[in-house]
């Protein structure tokens, strides 16, 4: 069955996200695995390194993530999800890598912390696994609260051109939520109109259950104008596209993120060509 991952390190920031993960869950009809990467040499003391120890520590590990995750699956809101846990042995990334490589996620979600912005999702470890990971995240900040019928807004340009994956994660969170529209907010540096109705025709027939609706910004500074749009619209999920000839991601810099979340935007989700 297709999952959401959620990778937690027991921090208030993570527990908003597994609210958010849960209630996901439900919309979208899908299992839910909570992971927890323990660092290669946490546990391990110096020269006193004990193999029977290390094996204990883990063990206590997994038991303590099991009953973080009981916290939620005991509550009767989310009795019909099911949930499982992985506390596994290494860097996020690497914890992260093998554990798609054998099940089918559809996203990936991490809390972050609002005042320490992008650098400090769930232990600084969120812009590692952005930038090298290619699976839809979405980053929740901790005081962000799931909404049922939420706000969708893509932040795209020219240059942008997503991978089949994250289109299909795209369109199912659409369909999912019953949105009947799609904002788009397209950053171009020129006002070409044959130009326009050949992106906007291409993206009506990549979202599949929502009508898109074009915003432009095509004068000014595309930042100022991102946030200009985000202080007049309500957004509940902001959409970037993660490439590095992409305009709109690389205005995302960690204080850009904080300007984000600072506003109304309750959530970023990152897709990747």
């Amino acid at each position: 069955m297709k999952q959401i991952l959620l990778a937690t390190d027991f921090s208030a920031s993570a527990a908003n996200a597994m609210e958010y993960a849960m209630e996901l869950a439900k919309v979208l009809k899908l299992e839910v695995c909570a992971i927890h990467a323990i660092h290669p040499t946490e546990g391990i003391n110096n020269s006193t390194y004990n193999a029977i120890f290390i094996e204990n520590y883990y063990d206590n590990k997994r038991e303590a993530l099991k009953e973080w995750v009981n916290i939620y699956t005991s509550r009767e809101e989310y009795k019909d999800v099911l949930v499982k846990t992985l506390c596994d042995v290494g860097f996020l990334k690497t914890v992260i890598n093998r554990y798609t490589a054998h099940h089918h996620v559809e996203l990936l979600v991490m809390g972050i912390t609002g005042s320490t912005g992008i650098s400090g999702i769930v232990g600084s470890n969120a812009s590692m696994v952005v930038t090298n990971l290619k699976i839809p995240t979405l980053i929740v900040p901790k005081e962000s609260k799931f909404s049922k019928v939420p706000i969708i807004s893509l932040a795209t340009d020219y240059e942008t051109r997503l991978s089949a994956e994250d289109v299909n994660a795209l369109n199912e969170m659409v369909k999912g939520f019953g949105s009947d529209k799609l904002q788009v907010l397209y950053v171009t540096e020129k006002s070409d109109p044959r130009q326009i109705a050949i992106f906007e025709s291409k993206l009506k027939g990549l979202i599949k259950h929502a009508e898109p609706e074009f915003n432009y910004i095509t004068e000014g500074s595309p930042l100022s104008g991102i946030l200009a749009f985000i202080e007049s619209h309500e957004t509940d999920i902001l959409c970037l596209v993660k490439h590095h000839h992409n305009i709109v991601y690389r205005l995302f810099t960690k204080s850009t993120v904080n300007q984000v979340m600072n506003r109304t935007v309750k959530a970023i989700l990152v897709l990747h060509e």
